[in-house]
């Protein structure tokens, strides 16, 4: 006889149209002032989802979202394209965890960051700066960028604390760029969605022809017009849209695909269970807020339940468990509307609490 998840017997409840978490989603939506797609599932794939509201303002109004919606993932590229590449090169032994990167990456060798590893990188304990836009630090162009991230000094010892910063992602882009031989943007197709058949996913600016499908975010002075296709993120608009911390778009559709595949038997995945088995578990020795590699302990969860989860700073969302064999996702562009979080945050809070419990 197989083993089911705990609970596994109430996921088709949940994941049905007009149930708890659609009613859930509906009225938190229409709250937050946002439109809102979701989904839910296991590892034989998507169980339910549907989506509620419009896109956004003005000509958006009349634009509802849907499976095939672009987003703008924001940090969710963390999870859906710097994560994987780094599990693949972990994996074929590239990629030392717990070593220190001066002693094997030339780049930061005799620079403040030779002391870091990868594993604080990934969970956010590395001590370095929290993030400011590059801008008004290295100036615009690329290899000014790379320089100044590259030998930024250290906000304080390595393993003392959890901060969160994109500074660590865009380290690390660098370092997978540089071991895997190609941009980020490349490995991520060759590793991960291509062989998940993600079609949708991939990196901006978009075509012109997609940019019907999707989700605006906020109003740029500059061009006079929401932008719709191109990364909201300043920092990674400066590296041509590809980067480790932000510039992936994707759709309700392609996230269920991955999120299927975490769950799902090998070999699935091209980088291996082991990797997501070593990253969904409390990496962050007891400090505060715990954290597995590159995934965080859902807030209102302790470690041990193992739920973890990602946001998006544009207003997206995963969660998944392996205990319980379940993932879900929330997908908006709060950002276009607002950056007030309150009412997106009480929303993913009574989302996560309906499907993970």
């Amino acid at each position: 006889m197989s083993r089911r998840a705990p609970g596994a017997d109430r996921l088709p409840a949940l994941a049905a149209p007009g149930g708890a978490v659609d009613r859930l989603v509906r009225d938190g939506a229409r709250t937050a002032g946002v439109g809102a797609v979701w989904a839910l599932g296991d590892a034989g794939g998507t169980l339910g989802g549907a989506a509620h509201g419009v896109l956004g303002q003005g000509r958006y109004a009349r634009l509802s979202p849907g499976l095939d919606t672009l987003y703008d993932l924001a940090s969710l590229t963390k999870i859906v394209a710097l994560w994987p590449c780094a599990g693949m090169l972990w994996q074929s032994g590239r990629l030392p965890l717990d070593e220190p990167i001066g002693r094997w990456w030339r780049p930061a060798a005799g620079r403040p960051a030779e002391v870091v590893t990868v594993r604080q990188l990934l969970s956010h304990t590395a001590g370095m700066l929290p993030y400011t836009r590059f801008e008004q630090l290295y100036g615009r162009e690329a290899a000014a960028i790379r320089a100044g991230v590259v030998a930024a000094p250290l906000h304080r010892a390595p393993g003392t604390a959890v901060e969160y910063t994109d500074r660590a992602a865009v380290l690390l882009t660098y370092l997978v760029e540089d071991l895997g031989g190609a941009p980020l943007d490349e490995l991520a197709t060759r590793w991960a969605w291509r062989p998940l058949g993600m079609t949708d996913t991939r990196y901006g600016p978009l075509p012109a022809e997609e940019a019907g499908r999707t989700a605006p975010t906020e109003y740029d002075e500059s061009t006079g017009a929401h932008l719709c296709g191109v990364v909201h993120d300043p920092s990674a608009r400066l590296l041509g849209g590809v980067s480790g911390n932000a510039g992936a778009f994707s759709t309700a559709r392609d996230l269920a695909r991955f999120l299927t595949a975490l769950l799902a038997p090998p070999p699935r995945l091209p980088w291996g269970d082991r990797w997501i088995a070593e990253s969904l578990r409390e990496q962050t020795g007891g400090l505060a807020p715990a954290r597995g590699l590159s995934w965080l302990c859902a807030p209102g969860t302790a470690p041990a339940e193992g739920t973890f989860v990602h946001y998006g700073f544009t207003g997206t969302g995963l969660w998944i468990s392996r205990r319980l064999g379940r993932w879900a996702l929330l997908l908006t562009n709060k950002v276009h509307h607002d950056r007030t979080t309150q009412p997106l945050t009480d929303l993913r809070n009574a989302f996560r609490q309906a499907v993970f419990g």
